[in-house]
């Protein structure tokens, strides 16, 4: 059977190197440039037909990269690929989920739309899956979801002594009792009040017990990093070492990462490249691809 291309639009190419090696795919050459005014120029240079197509693409600054994936994909389709599929370690636009206020765009759902109608099958690690149970409600093509908690339970057991893990907020709990579990570690999830974007306050966790304990704040996105600074401060009045923050998604919008890495150690999987990067996926997002590639076309 003929080797799939795998084409990296825009992303990390050392990760791209590993995914290809796993998959023992061939890298598709593609030209990209932009004309004066601004627009795309997009040109497949390797043959897809009747291939198995992959793309490469983070999204995790998604404005500035769907219209080139679906550019690519439309393309490849177009020129006779057998099915493309989209690894894409950070999904966006999952956390828009509910209309709060009169007239806002739930927006995950015109996303899910949109990537659905372009590519067959979706490959990502931990969505913010909050009030949706999983992709299959907004999403209608296939998909899997990689899930960090094995990995990054693994990077607990191998780099921290006498952990306490520390979920944020309620949203964290299922998943940071699920991280907690498998390194075999204490854990406290706390609850949270947001009153904006930089505005939010944490309750004040019973760390009485653990005093001997390295707290790890566990989060599946960091963004502004207020929740996280918020509890270190409690941490530090109660006398606690100084905390792990480890993210599967690091946003690290604004100042965060600088704020956050003068007070703890910051840890990061390789969803989105960042320096703080130290939790691979690229062995787990190969083989939720390679099972995808097998299924159904």
């Amino acid at each position: 059977m003929t080797a799939p291309l795998l084409f990296n639009l825009d992303s990390d190419p050392d990760l791209a190197t590993r995914l290809r090696n796993a998959l023992d795919a061939e890298a598709g050459a593609l030209e990209q440039r932009h004309f004066p005014d601004g627009e795309s120029y997009m040109r497949v240079h390797s043959d897809p037909k009747q291939r198995d197509c992959l793309i490469l693409c983070n999204l995790y600054r998604p404005d500035e990269r769907v219209l080139r994936l679906l550019f690519l994909s439309h393309t490849l389709r177009e020129l006779g690929a057998r099915q493309v599929g989209l690894i894409t370690p950070y999904l966006p636009y999952m956390r828009q989920d509910k209309r709060f206020h009169p007239g806002e765009c739930v927006s995950s759902r015109p996303f899910a739309q949109l990537l659905s109608a372009a590519i067959d099958w979706l490959v990502t690690c931990d969505p913010h899956l909050h009030r949706y149970d999983s992709l299959d409600q907004v999403y209608t093509l296939r998909s899997q979801v990689v899930h960090a908690a094995p990995m990054i339970a693994q990077w607990i057991r191998d780099n921290l002594n006498q952990p306490l893990l520390i979920g944020p907020d309620s949203e964290s709990e299922q998943w940071v009792a699920e991280v907690a579990r498998l390194a075999d570690a204490p854990c406290q999830v706390l609850t949270k009040e947001r009153r904006g974007d930089y505005d939010v306050s944490v309750s004040l966790p019973n760390v009485d017990r653990w005093r001997n304990h390295t707290p790890v704040l566990v989060d599946d996105i960091i963004s502004s990093g207020r929740t996280m600074l918020e509890t270190i401060s409690h941490l530090q009045s109660a006398g606690l070492p100084r905390p792990t923050i480890i993210a599967v998604h690091g946003l690290f919008a604004g100042d965060a990462y600088r704020a956050l890495s003068a007070v703890s150690d910051v840890v990061t999987s390789e969803s989105i490249p960042h320096p703080s990067n130290g939790i691979s996926l690229s062995a787990a997002l190969a083989d939720a691809a390679r099972h995808l590639l097998d299924g159904p076309e």
